[in-house]
């Protein structure tokens, strides 16, 4: 998140609606990885984690995999932009916001910024995909460790 931010305010790079939406399964994964990390929960609360974790990490997969979907489509079958989200979220019901955002549109489909030739979209599902995976092996680990020494903290 942060290196997002630096892009939007210091390359002066506005996010589109769909890498708002990425920033969200980002933001909370962070929240849900801090939460466990607090509670420190035994072993249904490591699975339930587990599974936060993993259901986050898949919608904002799938929230990028749509984004770099729109980015390698032609340009005639690129979809004309839309209002900007503020405008969508002030005057439409929050379902057909999401729906119009996962639609996507033209400012959806330009590549300003590329790392080792990756768009920052492929980089978002790179990381999402890593962490979301990390998130659930540990605490499915730890449920199992936790299982093979017999010790429950929370009974």
């Amino acid at each position: 998140m942060a290196y997002a931010l630096y892009v939007q305010y210091g390359l002066h790079l506005e996010p589109c609606p769909l890498c708002i939406f990425q920033r969200l399964a980002v933001i909370g994964l962070g929240v849900l990885f801090l939460l466990a990390g607090l509670h420190n929960p035994g072993q249904i609360g490591a699975r339930i984690y587990g599974a936060l974790i993993g259901l986050v990490a898949l919608a904002g997969m799938a929230v990028a995999g749509r984004h770099i979907y729109i980015q390698h489509l032609p340009a005639d079958l690129v979809p004309a932009c839309g209002a900007p989200l503020d405008q969508l979220i002030k005057f439409l019901p929050l379902r057909q916001v999401v729906e119009r955002v996962l639609r996507g549109d033209g400012e959806c489909a330009k590549v300003d910024w590329t790392f080792l030739g990756l768009s920052m979209p492929e980089c978002v599902l790179i990381v999402l995909l890593v962490v979301g995976c990390a998130g659930v092996w540990l605490n499915f680990r730890r449920q199992r460790a936790a299982n093979q020494t017999g010790v429950d903290r929370h009974p």
